[in-house]
């Protein structure tokens, strides 16, 4: 799994895993999922970050498992 934050873009992008990417759709505004050849999500973009979150820190992303 793969987190890019490009500032510059104001977008953020979680890649899952390597597979090819088949298929895009926006799923809500600024909300794109990319499909493989399974119809699987494999990867999700949120584009006009600093709108979505007034306090938000890309500099200090931080992971949860639980």
């Amino acid at each position: 799994m793969k987190l890019h934050v490009d500032k510059e873009a104001d977008a953020l992008y979680l890649r899952l895993d390597d597979s090819r990417i088949i298929e895009s759709s926006e799923v809500s505004p600024g909300v794109i999922l990319d499909y493989n050849e399974k119809n699987e999500v494999v990867g999700i973009e949120m584009l006009y970050l600093s709108k979505r979150s007034k306090n938000l820190k890309t500099t200090s992303l931080e992971f949860e498992a639980v």
